[in-house]
């Protein structure tokens, strides 16, 4: 059973399906899509529309080995290096092989990529990737071209005539709030909260032999990033709170170039991608000079945990608010056809990257932890999946490799769908019973107020960030200890918050930005996107292992290492 929930009033309604799939990006619609066509009824809750998630912002690329000369191995060992000595092998293994006719599925789904004169489709390169295999769409709208494809496809069966045959039946501007599970501990459905007016609003319940989440990241926890206002960290909050642990959440990847807005910009950040460095970009200072020559042999190529360290530390040496990405030998033309979607970002900024270099800076982009799943998807908690960016299956280590994340969803997705189909036609997916009433038992976590969020990103931005130290680091534990105290003395006085949107994020961001404090405090070196600058080595003699992170019967994270 569930030991904590979020306060929340009981659920006012009540749905029925097989599957529950939470989010709406390439591996939440992947999973409904092929569910479904096992016979399975699917439905896809989404915290916004069907198309708002983070696939749709993914700008360049999805990585496989489809070029010539290139294969899995080698697309296996770029992978494993980036991952710096903590990825599983056999996951990645999984993701390479079975990568390339996942990419071909896509493709028959509908996603139309880059293809040259000859109809061949075009591959770019990105950091860390030794050989050209990026599959990219539009130029740089790579993840609208996939969420267009599959928000079609699976608009297809949304129809009431289709939904009368089984369909994938949406739900839209809904939040996930907790699990639900059965006298057998068994995931039996979850609550949620419509928001708006319609047939079904406010909190309710759905009933399921599974529920997947795939709700993608928690940048949100940072003042600045490249995700989109969603991403508060709700699928691993759902599931520490549900008794499944989560893994590697201390590995948060800065993407190295980032628009730079102005010291005081907040929130989602237009991201220059990592394939206008793949077409010959360079880093600059404010004096022209390339600072990654001479760093790594790929240069501005490097992986991303590199380069983020690195333009933080000329920013350090010299003061500066940013660094530069010099483009202007591109072009005019080479701009607007292969990078449209960053020209025209950047001129909506006043910078015109044809003429000009474009100010860059690391924010907060891709989570490679998240909630531990084995290589079918599956959870500690029985019935309960994640997919995405939300899980850590292994394949990330401690730095996302470019262009692996859309992959991950992709595959992982598939073998989640695999999964239940083959437990269904065993007999083994049983119908759940479960007492909405009773799983209110579970301790009500209380809720902070809406302003804790702001307030919870500076701390992580300032305390565990791309620099980490155990000063920093303490000093956000401390604060985010204090709103967590807070919460717990307006319920005692009895003026708690009041339980809605923003507050249910506040307590999901305040959960994962401790549990993510709590395992950088403990990991006590530098590898991949974790840096501690009071631990500048890689210690493999000690930390080549992953830190698992379970909620305590306090309902405070605790981060153990894994045994050798």
């Amino acid at each position: 059973m569930s030991t904590h929930r979020l306060t929340a009033p009981a659920p006012g309604w009540t749905a029925t399906t097989d599957v529950v799939v939470v989010g709406s990006g390439v591996a939440g619609l992947t999973v409904a899509l092929n569910v479904r066509k096992a016979g399975l009824r699917a439905m896809v809750v989404t915290k916004a529309m069907l198309d708002d998630g983070s696939t749709r912002w993914a700008q360049g690329g999805i990585a496989a080995a489809l070029g010539e000369g290139d294969t899995p191995e080698q697309h296996l060992d770029d992978t494993l290096v980036a991952g710096a000595g903590i990825c599983d092998e056999e996951a990645v293994r999984t993701l390479v092989t079975e990568g390339p006719d996942a990419v071909r599925r896509l493709i028959a789904v509908g996603a139309a990529f880059d293809r040259g004169e000859d109809g061949e489709i075009l591959l770019t390169r990105e950091g860390g990737h030794h050989r050209r295999r990026i599959v990219h769409a539009g130029g740089d709208a790579t993840g609208a071209e996939i969420s267009r494809a599959l928000v079609a496809a699976v608009r297809t069966t949304a129809t009431s005539a289709a939904l009368a045959a089984g369909g994938i039946e949406l739900i839209e501007h809904a939040l996930v709030l907790d699990l639900l599970t059965d006298a057998e501990g068994h995931t039996a459905g979850l609550t949620l909260h419509v928001m708006g007016e319609g047939q079904r609003d406010g909190v309710g319940a759905v009933r399921a032999r599974a529920v997947v989440l795939a709700t993608g990241g928690m940048g949100q926890v940072f003042s600045a990033t490249t995700n989109p206002a969603v991403s508060t960290g709700d699928g691993v909050a759902l599931a520490l709170r549900a008794g499944a642990a989560a893994a590697d959440l201390e590995f948060v990847q800065f993407h190295p170039t980032v628009l730079w807005l102005g010291p005081d910009a907040e929130g989602q950040q237009p991201l220059v991608s990592e394939a206008v460095r793949g077409e010959g970009a360079h880093l600059v200072d404010a004096d022209g000079v390339r600072f990654m020559v001479g760093q790594h042999e790929l240069a501005e190529l490097a992986p991303r945990d590199i380069v983020a360290k690195a333009i933080t530390r000329r920013m350090q040496e010299q003061g500066a608010e940013h660094m530069y990405l010099d483009g202007r030998h591109f072009g005019a033309e080479m701009w607007e056809h292969r990078f449209p979607t960053i020209l025209a970002s950047c001129r909506a900024h006043g910078i015109d990257p044809v003429t000009e270099p474009i100010p860059v800076s690391p924010a907060a982009h891709h989570a490679s932890g998240g909630v531990r799943t084995d290589r079918h998807g599956r959870t500690d908690v029985p019935g309960l999946y994640a997919c995405g960016e939300v899980a850590c299956t292994g394949v990330h280590g401690a730095n996302r490799l470019a262009s692996n994340s859309l992959l991950e969803g992709l595959v992982f997705a598939e073998r989640i769908a695999a999964d239940l189909a083959g437990r269904h036609a065993a007999g083994e997916l049983p119908e759940r019973t479960v007492d909405v009433a009773a799983a209110r038992a579970a301790q009500a976590v209380p809720l902070p107020p809406s302003e804790a969020r702001a307030e919870i990103q500076r701390l992580m931005s300032r305390g565990a960030g791309v620099l980490r130290s155990a000063d920093s680091i303490a000093g956000a534990a401390a604060g985010l200890a204090l709103i967590a105290e807070q919460s717990y003395a307006h319920l005692a006085e009895e003026k708690p918050a009041d339980p809605r949107v923003e507050t249910w994020e506040a307590a999901n961001l305040l959960l994962v930005a401790t549990a993510l404090v709590a395992a950088a405090a403990q990991r006590e070196e530098t590898r991949g996107c974790h840096w501690r600058e009071d631990f500048p080595e890689r210690d493999d003699a000690h930390w080549r292992r992953h830190l698992i992170t379970t909620l305590a019967a306090a309902g405070g994270p605790v981060s153990t290492p894994e045994e050798q």
